[in-house]
């Protein structure tokens, strides 16, 4: 492998890696020494290949669900790509024409300054201010944006974000179907390869970069220490659907929880990405409305004072 590699930082993980295993060291216990790169769900899957002895099916298993959440990221980037573009495109289309176009016309239309509609006096005061505060607007961006970072990065802001991503109306389901996606795929794989459920769930915890999530998951650990089962902790939760502790409920009965986890990973997945793909075709139509009422607006706000002009002067 270091044959194959040209990054530096994965050069002297192989090192370290080779090192360790030279000297004895079991190789789920060297992928533990790396937490950055192997998660909790690799060393604990590993390790349990490496009592088993089926620790090639274990890697294809784990090579596997990384390809799945590449698709799924891609899907995802994919989806959310073009409308942000035209986001970006028409604020940028906006301010070109509030600070170059509308300058010029500013001398114009001083002649029926009482005459000109509402939305011309607004574009034209916006432009006056974009062109003469400029210096003050952009340091005002940018610290919001160092303000807006600073607070996402706190304890409280962590959870707040968190908790919009779980109720947000218009990003709730994408959000929650993303988050199960992992967890039903992890607890699957662990489950089905002879990892105990505690360790399993606990492995969880680190999938989903949620912190409401991740106190969810801590509360179907309690449920189990406490013998009550795992879908027991799948019930009365809000942003949970009911199909998933119906599912889990059962698999607990029959002994075929790991596969029905499986097919719950699958069934999300799938509903993510058509969810994902109508939300793009929805986006580019409302986002195309918006720009051109956006451009209908500054036309107007341009032609109509113009043809008062003229009336004036005739």
């Amino acid at each position: 492998m270091k044959k194959q590699v040209d990054n530096p930082a994965m050069l002297e993980l192989l090192d370290q890696l080779i090192d360790d295993i030279g000297q004895g060291m079991q190789f789920s216990t060297a992928l533990a020494k790396h937490p950055a790169v192997f998660s909790t769900t690799y060393t604990n899957l590993v390790a349990a290949s490496e009592e088993g002895g089926f620790m090639h099916e274990v890697l294809q298993q784990l090579l596997l669900l990384d390809e799945k959440r590449e698709e799924l990221r891609k899907t995802m980037v994919s989806a959310l790509s073009y409308p942000v573009f035209l986001l970006v495109f028409a604020l940028a289309v906006v301010v070109f024409v509030l600070v170059v176009v509308f300058p010029k016309f500013a001398d114009l239309f001083s002649q029926i300054q009482d005459q000109l509609p509402v939305t011309t006096k607004f574009l034209m005061a916006s432009s006056n201010v974009l062109k003469n505060h400029w210096i003050e607007l952009t340091i005002g961006l940018v610290v919001s944006i160092g303000g807006f970072k600073f607070w996402s990065a706190t304890e409280s802001g962590i959870r707040k974000l968190d908790w919009a991503r779980l109720n947000f109306p218009l990003i709730r389901h994408v959000f929650v179907q993303l988050y199960l996606v992992n967890t039903m795929r992890v607890l699957s794989m662990s489950l089905g390869n002879g990892v105990g459920m505690m360790d399993s769930l606990h492995a969880c915890k680190f999938v989903v970069n949620n912190s409401l999530f991740q106190d969810f998951i801590g509360q179907v650990e309690n449920q189990v220490e406490t013998g009550n089962g795992i879908a027991a902790g799948f019930q009365n939760t809000s942003f949970i659907p009911p199909i998933v502790e119906q599912m889990i409920s059962t698999g607990e009965e029959t002994g075929n929880l790991p596969k029905v986890m499986g097919r719950l990973a699958d069934y999300f997945e799938g509903e993510l990405s058509n969810k994902l793909q109508t939300l793009s075709r929805l986006a580019e139509p409302v986002m195309l409305l918006i720009m051109g009422g956006v451009v209908g607006l500054i036309v107007s706000s341009l032609i109509l004072p113009i043809f008062k002009l003229t009336r004036v002067v005739g």
